[in-house]
C-alpha cells in the first residue's frame, strides 16, 4: 500500500486544481499570513521566521470562510473521491474538517493530540468503522511531524488514510520526505512560494527580499534574519 501511495504522491502534487494564489491573497487580506522579515518571528521550536500563518484568522470572515471551504471541498471531491468519512485535526482543523465534510455530505471524526484523560479515554472523537478510507484536513503544514502523527493513530484505529489536505504549506523538503516516506499524499491549498510571488506583486515585500525569503525556507532552523 505505502509504495503505491508513493507512487501517486508526485501525481497528487502535479495536477492540483486548486486556485492557489487567489487562496493565498485571502490569507493576506484576512491578515492570516503576516510577513515580516526584518523583524522574524519566533516559533516555538525556537526558529527565527519571516512568516507567521494563523489560519484560524479565516473563520470570522464568512465570504473568505466560505471561499476556502469551497475550495477544500473541490479537492477532496476531485483528488480523494474514494474518501468515505472526513477526520479534523485538533485544535486548528477541526471547523475545516466539520465544514468540508458538511458540504460534501460525509461523515465526520476528529482527532485529539492524545487521549481524552476522563470518559472514554477517546482520541478519536465521532463514529467509524474499520477499513473506512478517510482523507485528513489540517490547517497548515510545516514539517509534517504533528500531522503524520494523526496518521499513525487513525490507521492505528484500522482506518485507511487515503491522503491529507491543509490550507497552507511552507513546502520544507523535510516534509515532502516526511509524507512520501510514510505513503500519504498531501495537497495543500496554497504554498509559501505563491505567498512570496504574490506579496512582491502586491508590493508588500521589495523585490530583493524574494531570494532571502526564499532562502529561508531550505534552512530554517538556521535561518537568522535579514544579515
Amino acid at each position: 500500500m505505502y509504495i503505491k501511495a508513493k507512487a501517486i504522491f508526485a501525481s497528487y502534487k502535479d495536477n492540483m486544481k486548486t486556485n492557489e494564489k487567489a487562496v493565498a491573497e485571502k490569507l493576506l487580506q484576512s491578515n492570516a499570513v503576516r510577513l515580516s522579515p526584518a523583524e522574524p518571528f519566533t516559533w516555538a521550536s525556537g526558529w527565527k521566521s519571516p512568516i507567521y500563518c494563523d489560519n484560524r484568522r479565516l473563520l470570522s470572515f464568512p465570504y473568505v470562510r466560505d471561499f476556502i471551504k469551497s475550495e477544500m471541498c473541490n479537492v477532496i471531491f476531485e483528488s480523494f473521491p474514494e474518501a468515505d468519512l472526513v477526520a479534523g485535526v485538533a485544535t486548528a482543523g477541526i471547523a475545516w474538517g466539520a465544514m468540508a465534510a458538511d458540504q460534501l455530505k460525509l461523515p465526520y471524526i476528529y482527532v485529539r493530540p492524545k487521549p481524552k484523560e476522563h470518559g472514554m479515554g477517546n482520541q478519536i472523537e465521532g463514529s467509524f468503522e474499520p477499513n473506512q478510507k478517510v482523507v485528513v484536513v489540517e490547517d497548515l503544514i510545516s514539517t509534517g511531524k504533528s500531522s503524520l502523527q494523526v496518521v499513525d493513530v487513525l490507521r492505528k484505529a484500522g482506518l485507511e488514510v487515503v491522503g491529507m489536505i491543509s490550507i497552507f504549506t511552507y513546502g520544507f523538503k523535510v516534509a515532502d520526505e516526511a509524507f512520501s516516506a510514510a505513503g500519504v499524499p498531501y495537497i495543500s491549498l496554497t504554498n509559501y512560494e505563491n505567498m512570496i510571488s504574490l506579496a512582491l506583486e502586491k508590493g508588500i515585500i521589495e523585490s530583493e527580499m524574494q531570494p532571502v525569503l526564499l532562502k529561508w525556507r531550505e534552512d530554517p532552523a538556521n535561518w537568522a534574519g535579514l544579515q
